[in-house]
């Protein structure tokens, strides 16, 4: 739980409430519609989800921090169309519930707050403020700003599997506080159909917890250590074309990992590593993707989690990943992503493959 006195109490907690919030809506959406999917100009798969969290999460942003601009992966022009009427009037509709005016206070009630929080009678949501919240995700960048992506792994969304809601404090290129919120994960990673649902989060210096959505509990983060180095396993994505796969187990390989892969969606893979679940995770450009830069939004919850759990994060060349270039990470190619344990190995089995 925040303390007032802490830095960043209050980013902190608002963070939390508002990713934790958004995860139940997710989760509320998905539970009724779970395949319907829109697609983007660029190709991509978005969802009522996709746009209902990143209103919740904006609105709740410029509530607390009206300075605070927000880059978010959803554009509000898209959802603005004629073409998506009915699934703006649905985003409208989800939100209902889920929207209301109490301040968040650090330190005051229980991590999962959020629940407790709602309105008996919910606030009358307009059209119109859902397209302004959308819009605050494209507010820009600055000193200090936000960075959200409101469904990571949309695609683990729509079949039914792993998903998370990931946001991010930057201040001066440095990343400050980071809330990842993963609702259908295992809370005991050794006990799959027990509990499910996970929030990782973390600030700068205070290190990393993991809190139980159905219960509240709430553990320390921390990555394996060397003295299990015969159990560790790479992590990888399921989609295939997110990554090298070939290129992931010749490095695995090289390295000497012998446990079979863990394939999961979203952010939620950095979680999975900072509390031991996993060891390595890559994303390794080549061939017609070797040009490609990662969004900032697709990977700041994730390393500040996994590095105050005291794991790594770095390019493909091992070069600390740079988040003051705006959107993406212009300055870096590849991500790595470990235990720290492992990290030179990895590094030096990778540059004999690019």
């Amino acid at each position: 739980m925040s303390h007032p006195t802490l830095p960043y109490a209050q980013e902190r907690a608002v963070a939390l409430h508002c990713a934790i919030t958004a995860g139940h809506l997710c989760e509320a959406v998905r539970r009724d519609q779970a395949s319907a999917a829109f697609s983007k100009p660029d190709h991509s798969p978005v969802t009522i989800a996709d746009y209902a969290a990143q209103a919740l999460i904006c609105r709740s942003l410029q509530q607390h921090f009206p300075q605070d601009p927000v880059m978010g992966e959803e554009d509000a022009r898209l959802l603005a169309s004629p073409a998506m009427a009915e699934c703006l009037r649905q985003v409208t509709q989800y939100l209902q519930p889920y929207v209301h005016d109490s301040p968040i206070t650090p330190g005051v009630g229980s991590p999962l707050a959020p629940l407790q929080a709602l309105t008996p009678e919910p606030a009358e949501v307009s059209v119109k403020a859902v397209l302004d919240w959308v819009g605050h995700g494209k507010s820009g960048l600055g000193d200090r700003f936000w960075t959200l992506d409101p469904i990571d792994g949309t695609k683990g969304y729509v079949r039914g599997d792993q998903y998370a809601v990931a946001l991010a404090l930057i201040e001066k290129g440095q990343l400050q506080v980071a809330v990842i919120v993963a609702p259908a994960l295992a809370v005991v990673p050794q006990d799959p159909r027990g509990d499910r649902g996970v929030a990782f989060v973390a600030v700068r210096g205070q290190g990393a917890q993991a809190i139980a959505l159905g219960s509240g509990a709430t553990q320390p983060l921390r990555v394996n250590g060397p003295e299990r180095a015969a159990q560790f396993r790479l992590i990888e994505s399921v989609e295939r074309d997110h990554g090298t796969p070939a290129w992931q187990q010749a490095v695995a390989q090289a390295i000497g990992l012998q446990a079979d892969p863990l394939p999961m969606d979203s952010l939620a893979k950095y979680g999975a590593i900072a509390r031991g679940e996993a060891d390595l995770y890559m994303r390794l450009p080549s061939g017609a993707s070797a040009q490609r830069r990662e969004n900032i939004w697709d990977h700041g919850a994730g390393v500040l989690v996994l590095e105050e759990a005291g794991g790594r994060v770095t390019d493909q060349w091992g070069q600390p990943l740079d988040f003051s270039q705006g959107t993406k990470l212009l300055n870096n190619e590849g991500i790595v992503a470990s235990n720290g344990v492992l990290h030179a190995a990895a590094i030096a089995a990778i540059q004999t493959l690019v």
